[in-house]
């Protein structure tokens, strides 16, 4: 067997506050400004109620992640987990998985800041919009192989702005809700038919949007003091996004009603600035679009960078091609980056911000059914808390699945099958190695 040197580490520079405004700017984005919107059509107002129960499912997996991160700081998320604490098949699909639905989620990203930026502009984005997304995508992918990175200064001044005008655009939604509730905009709650199964389908969409919290533990390795910082960082970071998306939600929807929102969210991918308008305030819509366009590339950008991490983790490994697992002399993974951007680039050619969502729901829900698995399996001392936690999101990820599209499964399956199928052939025809001993191999 052949010894490889110890692959470079990242360095530890974020605290509990930093960390708490890095989740925020993953989550204060796509999921606020296009995902409601497209939840609303599978639920209607009883959106509302999915945003509650995403936030509680979320809430287990957070703990979770959260002490699993605390026991295993190192980049890679489950896919580590999995690895150290599961078998080696569990990992693998953690980690592919993770680089479809956040690519999925990226994609999305990229589409919904190309429709907020045409509004701004005036223009009909219509067929250009796909061109838009992949153009953003490209460049961020540049600009991050260029040495660019969301510092936290700069972070925190793009997740204020955003809490401002989307607490501004609460405000105003607030002050019409009881002409709203006496025009029927909530009425009928729920839907027509299906009504439960459209709203755990909802449920599953807005899980997604919670999901950024995520970012904390999967740059876990660049954490200071991960055992205290990371739990205190992720709880905090999804109480703040569950009150503003409640809030945001029934403002939307009493401004426009659920029909027109859905509708919105399927086009230009601008829910929230059509809602904006149809309240008639002046000076509202224009910093809503603005902070809608700035808070998805700082997604967009995260994301790059995140998924960029778990891939160098999956290279490390030799899961994905060892050249994704090396960092170059300004310690980025170049060929990470260079993977994740086109990846990304690729999806936001769908055009579609509704496919590109559901596709991301699937996968991440497999994902964290994953990482409560694994939490399970930590041992008595270095769990922060009850197994119930875990068991409840374990149960809450596989059961939501079930209420995912059919055309969503057998895209999720067929990726994951082909990715198993990579695996199996690099283990067979690849070096015989493994770098971080997995036992399970």
């Amino acid at each position: 067997m052949n010894a490889r040197p110890a692959p470079a580490s990242l360095k530890r520079e974020l605290g509990v506050f930093g960390a708490t405004m890095l989740g925020l700017g993953s989550i204060l984005g796509t999921g606020i400004f296009v995902s409601i919107g497209i939840a609303t059509g599978a639920a209607g107002p009883a959106v509302i109620l999915s945003i509650a129960l995403a936030a509680l499912l979320a809430t287990c997996n957070a703990l979770s992640s959260a002490q699993l991160a605390a026991a295993h700081p190192v980049s890679g998320g489950a896919y580590e987990y999995g690895y150290r604490l599961l078998r080696s098949e569990l990992g693998f699909t953690a980690g592919w998985m993770f680089l479809s639905a956040k690519s999925a989620c990226a994609a999305t990203a990229a589409l919904g800041a190309a429709g907020y930026a045409f509004h701004l502009a005036g223009l009909d984005g219509g067929n250009l919009l796909r061109w838009a997304g992949f153009a953003i995508a490209i460049l961020l992918t540049l600009l991050v192989l260029g040495g660019l990175r969301r510092s936290s200064a700069a972070n925190i001044i793009i997740v204020w702005l955003s809490v401002l005008a989307l607490g501004a655009f609460a405000v105003a939604g607030f002050l019409q809700l009881p002409q709203a509730v006496a025009g029927g905009q909530f009425t009928p709650f729920l839907p027509q038919s299906d009504s439960i199964g459209g709203l755990l389908y909802a449920t599953a969409l807005m899980f997604v949007a919670y999901t950024g919290y995520g970012r904390v533990a999967t740059m876990s390795e660049e954490v200071v003091e991960p055992r205290q910082t990371i739990p205190r960082a992720i709880i905090a970071t999804l109480i703040v996004s569950a009150l503003l998306y409640i809030a945001v939600a029934l403002a939307a929807i009493g401004a426009v009603g659920a029909e027109a929102l859905s509708g919105a969210a399927g086009g230009d991918a601008t829910p929230l600035e059509t809602a904006a308008r149809a309240l008639e305030v002046p000076g509202l819509a224009l910093p809503l679009a603005l902070g809608a366009v700035t808070a998805m590339l700082g997604v967009l950008l995260n994301l790059i960078l995140g998924l960029s991490r778990v891939a160098l983790a999956m290279g490390r490994r030799g899961d994905l091609p060892p050249a994704l697992g090396q960092l170059d002399a300004q310690s980025t993974p170049r060929a990470a980056v260079l993977l994740v951007g086109a990846a990304i680039a690729g999806l936001a050619l769908i055009g579609d911000v509704k496919t590109t969502w559901s596709f991301s729901a699937f996968t991440v829900l497999i994902y964290y059914a994953i990482t409560n698995l694994a939490a399970l399996r930590l041992p008595k001392d270095q769990r922060l808390y009850p197994r119930w936690i875990s068991m409840s999101g374990l149960a809450g990820c596989l059961g939501l699945t079930v209420f995912i599209p059919l055309a969503i499964w057998v895209a999720g399956l067929a990726l994951l099958l082909g990715g198993l199928a990579w695996r199996w052939l690099a283990l067979r025809w690849g070096p015989t190695s493994n770098p971080n001993g997995d036992k399970n191999s």
